[in-house]
């Protein structure tokens, strides 16, 4: 095992599932490696796979869509992490509006926001995304104790997913 592989074995983070749509088509993925990573201005850096076909429709797009999903949407990150929408229609299977520009909002997530793509890095075999938040929200669900507030739901954090199979090649 290397050092980064035992140090990062120990991480666990929120996941997120990230939306795209350009040129008429739209796309989904989850995604495990994402950050804020500036207060003022406020910034957000997602990085998408390039085997997937999110990352080919983000590439084109203006806006993306980052969802915080809660540990009771398995099923959510499943289809978004499982699947691949170079053979299914996840937005078939999952309820969504469209935001800015058409950019799927996933319903019923802890929170999600749309924001800007700012700048691309590439690091190899996943690109960062740079946001800047353009408008976002919460989604009121009953949680664990009967309010119609989100926050005493936990989000969905990477060992809660360790059992998906990426729906996209590795490599």
């Amino acid at each position: 095992m290397t050092v980064m592989e035992s140090f990062v074995e120990r991480l666990d983070h929120p996941v997120y599932v990230v939306t795209a749509t350009a040129h008429g088509e739209r796309a989904g993925c989850l995604v495990s490696f994402a950050s804020q990573c500036s207060i003022r201005p406020a910034r957000f850096m997602v990085w998408l796979s390039t085997l997937n076909r999110t990352f080919r429709v983000a590439r084109s797009a203006e806006r993306l869509a980052v969802h915080l999903p809660g540990r009771d949407q398995y099923a959510l990150a499943e289809l978004f992490g499982g699947e691949t929408g170079d053979h299914v229609d996840k937005f078939a299977r999952a309820a969504w509006t469209p935001g800015p520009d058409g950019v799927p909002v996933l319903d019923g997530t802890l929170a999600w926001f749309v924001g800007r793509v700012e700048g691309r890095t590439d690091a190899g075999d996943h690109v960062g995304f740079l946001l800047s938040p353009v408008t976002g929200g919460t989604s009121a669900r009953t949680g664990r104790t009967g309010s119609t507030d989100c926050t005493d739901r936990e989000p969905l954090r990477l060992s809660d997913v360790d059992g998906i199979t990426a729906g996209h090649p590795v490599s």
